[in-house]
């Protein structure tokens, strides 16, 4: 069930980048984030490696546009993160908090999983989010 009937969800453009409003609903309340969607193969391969900072409420969403396993990798990614992976209802399968800069170790998502959040590291500890809590983007309300 949607906890915020009437929120728009959709693109607000920032600068060079555009960014989307997605909300995790953690048993604490509902956390919300801007994330930038990366919807292609060449934003999945960028990500956000290169970037030196990332704002605590901001975030990069992978959209894989299928359900499969997937893994990640911190290769030129100076900024720690959580991986939030996430099923196409929306419910957060697995959490790998607190990764590792610049690492080529694969971050599995352990099952098939539609997308992938990340956020800066500590987020989720700092605000509650656990497995099981729900995403809400238009992503997810497609299924």
């Amino acid at each position: 069930m949607c906890l915020f009937l009437g929120v728009v969800f959709g693109p607000a453009s920032v600068g060079a980048e555009t960014f989307e409003r997605l909300v995790v609903v953690t048993k604490a309340g509902p956390q919300p984030f801007q994330v930038e969607v990366a919807r292609t193969d060449a934003d999945r391969a960028q990500g956000l490696m290169y970037r030196r900072s990332l704002a605590p409420d901001r975030g990069m969403l992978f959209d894989f546009a299928r359900v499969e396993p997937v893994s990640m990798w911190m290769q030129n990614t100076y900024v720690s993160l959580d991986m939030l992976f996430i099923r196409p209802d929306g419910s957060i399968a697995r959490i790998a908090q607190d990764t590792e800069p610049l690492s080529t170790r694969a971050i599995p998502s352990g099952e098939p999983v539609l997308a992938v959040l990340e956020l800066v590291a500590g987020t989720a500890r700092r605000v509650g989010i656990k497995a099981g809590d729900r995403v809400e983007h238009p992503l997810f309300q497609k299924r």
